[in-house]
């Protein structure tokens, strides 16, 4: 059982996080569609999938440097990985925190070996087969933990909003895959190949799933902040603006996607993004306003 993680008073959680919180949902939300593409996609597929698994470990790696320069102390960033005192693993399975530190760890290993795979060819034979498929499998487990997490640490913390919306975890999980849908499509538009081409209704078509996903568990979450009484905090002059682009974001998608192309994917593409990093600003400086 998670313990909560409590707050004296609002963390003060800044860009850095936001951004931590905004690259870890895409590069885990690009490992999954990549493996998912790679395994149970056909076999024009393969080349979206590199694009996914060339994504996927650049972003998250872009995640600790983040965390580490939010501590305020960046040296002691490696005591939450190592038990100063006696040397061994600084690992606490009860602790949000250092699960999420771990869970990312693992899941940017995942990421790093898939990354190879595209750019070394003997490690590439390795993951096609059928041991790299088993690879592939645990990576996507960890790649999905790392897309709820976030969402998860803010839901089991005692600051009003966060602890009032149990449903973040499956919030921040859907808009990732969104997002990450959506900064594929955008990489295959600037590069015009017709094989990677060939992904593009699927990955619209799948976007739409997401969308849907993201847009009953976002009600739920505020119906659930709203019966708390909090829900002014998410709706000030700044949180107003803020859901505008994530109604933007969930809207678009919808419209612009069909079973075999996307209308205007650059605009589109750009516009879910927006939406996506909105969704995590109105919630993390909500929560803390």
């Amino acid at each position: 059982m998670l313990l909560a993680e409590h707050f004296v008073k609002p963390p003060n959680w800044t860009w850095l996080i936001l951004g931590y919180f905004f690259l870890a949902g895409l590069s885990s939300g690009c490992y999954a569609l990549g493996v998912m593409l790679r395994l149970w996609g056909r076999p024009s597929h393969g080349s979206a999938a590199r694009i996914a698994f060339l994504a996927a470990f650049p972003l998250v790696i872009v995640c600790p440097i983040l965390l580490t320069v939010d501590l305020g102390q960046p040296t002691r960033f490696w005591h939450m990985l190592i038990d100063s005192a006696g040397g061994g693993l600084n690992f606490k399975y009860w602790s949000p925190m250092s699960l999420g530190v771990w869970g990312l760890g693992v899941f940017s290993g995942f990421a790093f070996l898939s990354f190879l795979g595209e750019i070394w060819a003997p490690v590439g034979r390795l993951l096609h087969s059928l041991l790299g498929g088993l690879l592939l499998v645990v990576g996507l487990v960890f790649a999905l933990f790392v897309g709820a997490y976030t969402g998860v640490l803010l839901s089991v913390s005692n600051q009003p909003v966060w602890s009032d919306g149990w449903p973040l975890g499956g919030v921040f999980l859907a808009s990732g895959l969104s997002g990450a849908t959506a900064l594929l499509l955008l990489l295959i538009a600037a590069r015009h190949r017709s094989q990677v081409a060939a992904s593009v209704g699927a990955l619209g078509e799948a976007d739409r799933y997401f969308v849907v996903i993201e847009a009953v568990l976002i009600v739920i979450f505020l119906v659930t902040v709203a019966a708390a009484g909090t829900i002014g905090r998410l709706f000030n002059v700044v949180g107003i603006g803020l859901w505008v682009l994530v109604l933007v974001g969930l809207t678009v998608p919808l419209l612009a996607h069909s079973r075999s192309r996307v209308l205007w994917p650059v605009l589109t593409s750009l516009l879910v993004l927006i939406g996506v990093l909105a969704l995590r600003a109105a919630v993390i400086f909500g929560g803390q306003s």
